[in-house]
């Protein structure tokens, strides 16, 4: 009886005419197209402008891309500058190689220029930006798909991963299919994140850590599945460690912030039109209300068909009028 699986692709490379199409990077490009949509969305629904998360992502996505093939080369250093081994190979991204860890760190030093341009706090920028890089993250992991690369421990389950290629050292058979546990999880994290922001009104970066806190959890035993050539440290791979540190990095992060800066912050950026949720409930009699550009008005008056101060004005003009007569 011939089982289930998931089939591998037979090329990860269609070409349309002379241009070549590679799966790998086609992934990669929705998932940053897909971010940049919906934490556009976001950010608006936060106060900010249409077209400012494009904008800072003009720094953030190549700084990103650069920091994740840094992070994959520098860890993997073997597969491009050991004996037989072509460096120059060391510049293919589109062969695939990106760590998200170094993805992550330089990205966040690209969107930090981006925002100090545009005079944006950067907590806010990436809270509303995290959902969207988790569902970026579970698009690209099928570009690991197309390559035929980082599955898991062989299995006969039905969903199994097919692999049929034997180039650079892979064994024909049926594995575990990390990419797709990576890409459904980093679903997952994606809808708790909105949940969460909803729910609780996360602000102050804590979205962000929260996004991180939960991908961790996830890549250290997806990481540990994994039977790919990777540096081991006290017996465990390098990235399940790496994944431990950052988690506890988050959650003290998230911590410390909730106690220090609790609630959201009430303008995102400067200039902007106020999120709807905040103008609801503006011009009530009694109360102060807030301009976009944060102006505060006095008291709503009260409605007597007249403007404020014409009673007082009509009195002295009478009291003048009375005295000229007299």
């Amino acid at each position: 009886m011939e089982l289930a699986f998931i089939p591998s692709p037979s090329r990860g490379v269609l070409y349309l005419g002379p241009i070549p199409l590679r799966g790998y990077a086609f992934c990669i490009i929705i998932g940053v197209f897909v971010a940049v949509w919906l934490g556009n969305k976001r950010w608006i629904a936060r106060g900010g402008r249409a077209g400012t998360v494009a904008d800072i992502a003009v720094w953030a996505v190549p700084f990103g891309l650069i920091g994740g093939r840094l992070y994959h080369v520098i860890t993997d250093y073997e597969l491009y500058f050991s004996e037989g081994r072509d460096w120059v190979d060391a510049f293919k991204i589109w062969e695939g190689g990106l760590g998200i860890w170094g993805a992550i760190a330089l990205g966040a030093l690209g969107a930090w220029i981006g925002c100090r341009r545009r005079g944006i706090p950067m907590p806010a920028y990436a809270d509303a930006v995290a959902p969207g890089i988790a569902f970026a993250q579970a698009i690209g992991r099928w570009g690991n798909w197309f390559n035929q690369e980082l599955y898991g421990k062989p299995t006969d389950l039905p969903w199994a991963l097919e692999i049929t290629s034997s180039s650079d050292g892979r064994v024909p058979g049926t594995y575990h299919p990390t990419f797709l546990y990576e890409s459904l999880w980093c679903i997952g994290v994606a809808v708790l994140v909105i949940w969460a922001d909803r729910r609780f009104r996360l602000g102050h970066g804590r979205a962000f850590a929260l996004y991180v806190a939960a991908y961790c959890s996830g890549r250290a035993w997806i990481e540990y599945m994994r039977v790919d050539d990777a540096h081991h440290v006290l017996g465990l791979r390098l990235n399940v460690w790496t994944s431990i540190l950052v988690f506890l990095l988050a959650v003290t992060y998230f911590v410390v912030s909730a106690k220090k800066r609790p609630g959201r912050e009430d303008v995102v950026e400067p200039g902007a039109t106020a999120p709807a949720d905040e103008a609801d409930g503006a011009g009530v009699d009694g109360e102060e209300r807030t301009d976009a550009a944060g102006e505060v008005d006095g008291p709503a008056e009260k409605t007597t068909g007249e403007p404020a101060g014409t009673a007082e004005q009509d009195a002295s003009r009478d009291e003048a009028g009375s005295g000229k007569k007299s």
